[in-house]
């Protein structure tokens, strides 16, 4: 999975999502009903999140025309409606998952994760001759062995993955990567490049001293 589409009209919530799913993947956040069918008729998108209560035409009746069109991309709900009709109505309107406000984002990370692995939304890239990485399954495949990464691993080889040919400061690298509340020691990015860089390699992740990593 690489794009996801966010339909939010609360600036607040929208700008939390945006920064955090920009950690692993390309977001484009609209407000707005009509503007959002606009997009989604042009682009392609690898999972649609939808809030119900939008300006100009709602979550519903959005994702009612798009399937209607014939449109499967997987969507989920997000909205602070939380009677069994408008659950059911959800649904029924083609979404796949429904999430209610308030929610952790650790449950729309699951909620995502889940989806990704139902309809195996981009499950392989190609990064280099030989290596080939499964973003949803935190998997390396090199020379046909695979490797299994933590959780950070990952998401630090796909910010990677996403700025190739760029030195990325720690700072930025913590910063994309851990929450506010959670920030790691350097010794701790440091043993997850090490990990990194043990497995592909010194030429694929370059120490650019003084300044940060650069990857490709």
């Amino acid at each position: 999975m690489r794009r996801i589409f966010i339909l939010e009209d609360d600036p607040l919530l929208g700008e939390i999502l945006e920064e955090h799913l920009q950690k692993r993947f390309e977001v484009t956040l609209l407000q707005e009903g009509l503007a959002a069918e606009e997009c989604l008729l042009k682009e392609r998108f690898d999972l649609w999140l939808l809030d119900i209560q939008v300006p100009g035409l709602n979550g519903l009746e959005l994702l009612k025309n798009l399937r209607t069109l014939g449109f499967k991309t997987p969507a989920i709900f997000i909205t602070s409606q939380n009677s069994s009709k408008d659950l059911k109505a959800g649904f029924e309107a083609g979404a796949h998952d429904y999430i209610r406000k308030p929610f952790d984002l650790d449950e729309l990370d699951a909620r995502i994760q889940n989806l990704s692995n139902l309809f195996g939304l981009g499950e392989e890239e190609e990064v280099a001759p030989g290596i080939t990485f499964l973003a949803n399954r935190n998997l390396l495949i090199l020379q046909g062995k695979s490797f299994s990464l933590r959780k950070k691993e990952a998401e630090i080889f796909s910010l990677f993955l996403q700025n190739r040919g760029k030195t990325l400061t720690p700072a930025e690298i913590i910063a994309n990567i851990w929450r506010y509340e959670e920030t790691p020691t350097p010794s701790t990015l440091r043993s997850h490049i090490k990990s990194l860089r043990k497995l592909l390699g010194d030429e694929l992740i370059q120490n650019i001293r003084g300044l940060g990593y650069r990857f490709g």
